[in-house]
């Protein structure tokens, strides 16, 4: 499988251990985000930096970069969730960002990925919540899903985690890629088809803002689909990793409404091959304080992750956390 070759988030940072064997050479790390017009790549890339500790760097305690000592990570562009898991279970990246109801039914085997296991699959962090946004043009609305049967949907591309659970709501209201024009595009695409008349909505589960969609809401105008409160339990009974959640009033220009909808939690996965020894190092840089400024100055939803929130749910998902991550959690308090 080829990578696609967008990078996002080239490598700052700096070490926090200091006489590490990392130290020695440098090491390539690549982490697997989205589409440029959504959430996983501008975090991924403020990961990638706050990771990094290039050689050559100044020291962390020096003013310098506090990541991995002679590590340069890079986030690259693609189609998110199933394509990240697959290739960091084959080698091809060794970390990246993902749902985490794709990410539970890809290590298990089950579901769409029944009989085909990604037993390598190994969880750093959850970061933070992915809202469903269910875009409509300016001045439309629906009464729910059953609504779109017969009409032109964006479904997110194929290899995303959004089009996995999207199908599978769709399904429980009885429409599918029998009696919709569905198409497989990603965020910036859809919302480009949407604002020219091409779709009457498109589906893409991120986290709030979403870029493509701050641009259409201030150019053509949009409206978000607001999920029932019975609409929202169903979908969690039938994708329990999706639950009720709300983008507030006033996080896209004109969508002056409180939206419910559903959201799954993203995760950042890496390789059991990795040894414990850098994935440790790996989740250390990733809870330091430069992190933390770099996470609290970048996307908005970079406010979300903590080490507070780490773990949230994590245990209950039945995918293993990587050793190495598991060792700082316990260092840090964070994990019995």
């Amino acid at each position: 499988m080829t990578l696609m070759k967008s990078l996002g988030g080239a490598v700052l940072a700096a070490s926090v251990m200091t006489g590490s064997a990392f130290a020695q050479d440098p090491s390539f790390f690549r982490i697997g985000t989205g589409s440029a017009g959504g959430t996983y790549f501008p975090i991924g890339g403020t990961i990638a930096n706050g990771i990094s500790s290039p050689p050559g760097s100044r020291p962390c305690d020096q003013g310098g970069q506090c990541g991995v000592p002679g590590l340069i990570a890079i986030a690259q562009s693609t189609t998110a969730s199933v394509f990240n898991n697959t290739a960091v279970q084959n080698g091809e990246l060794e970390a990246g960002m993902a749902a985490a109801d794709v990410t539970r039914s890809m290590y298990l085997g089950e579901g769409k990925f029944d009989g085909k296991p990604h037993p390598k699959l190994r969880i750093v962090a959850n970061l933070y919540p992915e809202d469903l946004h269910l875009v409509l043009p300016k001045g439309k609305s629906l009464g729910d899903l059953g609504d779109l049967e017969g009409k032109r949907v964006g479904i997110a591309q194929a290899g995303s985690g959004t089009q996995v659970a999207v199908l599978q709501m769709l399904d429980a209201w009885g429409v599918t890629r029998d009696n919709m024009d569905e198409a497989e595009l990603n965020n910036s695409q859809s919302a480009e088809r949407l604002a020219d008349g091409q779709l009457d909505g498109y589906f893409y589960a991120a986290g709030w803002p979403v870029s493509a969609m701050v641009q259409l809401a201030t150019t053509k105008g949009m409206e978000l689909h607001s999920f029932s409160d019975d609409d929202l339990a169903k979908i969690n009974e039938i994708i329990p990793a999706y639950i009720p959640s709300q983008i507030p009033a006033g996080v896209y220009e004109g969508v002056d409404y409180e939206v419910k909808t559903p959201a799954v939690s993203a995760l950042l996965v890496v390789s059991s091959d990795l040894s414990d020894e850098l994935v440790y190092g790996i989740t250390q840089a990733l809870w330091n304080d430069n992190t933390r400024k770099l996470l609290d100055n970048g996307h908005a939803k970079g406010k979300q992750i903590t080490l507070d929130t780490a773990l949230d749910g994590v245990v209950a998902l039945g995918v293993p956390l990587h050793p190495g991550a598991e060792k700082f959690y316990k260092e840090a308090g964070a994990l019995n």
